[in-house]
């Protein structure tokens, strides 16, 4: 398989690189580089089946050139500031709505008839039914980053409807492990480097949110597009919500973090049971759909949190970069 990934260079998108490379699957890695790091995919550009194009997912026709001959397509690539969404409204329309509009439409141009999305738990809004399901109704969206997401979900699902498309959308919880750049792991840790005493929370510490560490993350997604693709009544849309069969506080993370960094920090509290609007206090995905395929976690989200710390522990080069 050729395999067109964009957003290649983030966190997700590294990780996919590397596992397809190592199926044997040759990879057209496409990323601007506006948050991912060339540094993760140092490994990935020593393989002759890779190949690295640096472009904005908004310039359409690059676009369309560089996915020529490609079998299938991975869409990562999107602005995931959530929390700082309302300060430029454009740039989730642009990077999220538009770019899904964009990667259909080169995909059309190349006869390429496979997408998988990378979408989010957010779009189910302020959910009343835990664990969420994917038949679960949809609230009112409650941030811009969510909103886009879902239409880019409209996008992909039209085209597969009018086009002859094959889509698979992936609901993520946020995703935690090595390589990991943006969350409240990142923040906690930059603050404890900074002042070690002392640790600023969002909110009142209640916030209940499930977490999936990246490995678990991306066998999740080759194993169901294996599965899904080898079936004998193959649909257009197939939609996985993808996380841990649990949930933590965020001051379960923050007693995991601060354990493991031997620290005993004073917290401080904004108040209220969010950070920001937008900022769901509790998400927790059903997964029983993907679990019906074979498919389990390997790893708790405590794992996953000590997983993430350590990187960040030897890797403190990203903390500058980011």
């Amino acid at each position: 398989m050729k395999s067109f990934i964009t957003g290649a260079a983030g966190f997700i998108g590294s990780h996919l690189t590397d596992a397809l490379l190592a199926r044997g699957d040759s990879v057209i890695a496409w990323d601007n580089f506006s948050t991912g790091q060339r540094d993760f995919l140092r490994a990935a550009s020593e393989n002759p089946l890779f190949q690295l194009v640096h472009g904005d997912i908004l310039d359409l026709p690059k676009l369309t050139t560089a996915m020529d001959g490609c079998d299938r397509v991975f869409h990562l690539a999107a602005n995931a500031d959530v929390r700082f969404g309302l300060e430029h409204p454009p740039k989730d329309l642009e990077q999220n709505t538009i770019a899904t509009f964009n990667v259909l439409e080169a995909m059309r141009a190349n006869g390429v008839k496979t997408i998988a999305f990378s979408s989010t738990g957010s779009v189910y809004g302020e959910a009343t039914t835990f664990p969420t399901p994917e038949d679960a109704p949809f609230p009112i969206q409650t941030s811009l980053y969510g909103a886009s997401k879902l239409a880019g979900e409209g996008l992909i699902q039209a085209y597969c409807e009018g086009f002859g498309f094959e889509g698979y959308i992936f609901r993520f919880v946020s995703i935690l492990g090595e390589r990991y750049t943006h969350g409240h792991i990142f923040d906690f840790y930059r603050q404890l480097l900074k002042h070690p005493h002392r640790l600023d929370v969002l909110g009142d510490g209640t916030q209940r949110k499930s977490y999936l560490y990246i490995k678990d993350c991306i066998e999740a997604m080759l194993h169901v597009m294996t599965i899904d693709g080898e079936s004998d009544n193959p649909q257009r849309v197939h939609i996985y919500n993808l996380g841990a069969p649990e949930y933590c506080r965020v001051t379960d993370s923050i007693g995991w973090i601060t354990e493991y960094l031997g620290l005993t920090p004073q917290l401080i509290f904004s108040g209220g049971d969010r950070g920001w609007v937008g900022d769901n206090p509790f998400i927790f995905l059903d997964t029983t759909r993907i679990q019906k395929t074979g498919w389990r976690t390997k790893l708790t989200i405590r794992s996953s949190v000590i997983k993430t710390v350590e990187w960040l522990g030897e890797n403190h080069w990203v903390l500058e970069k980011r």
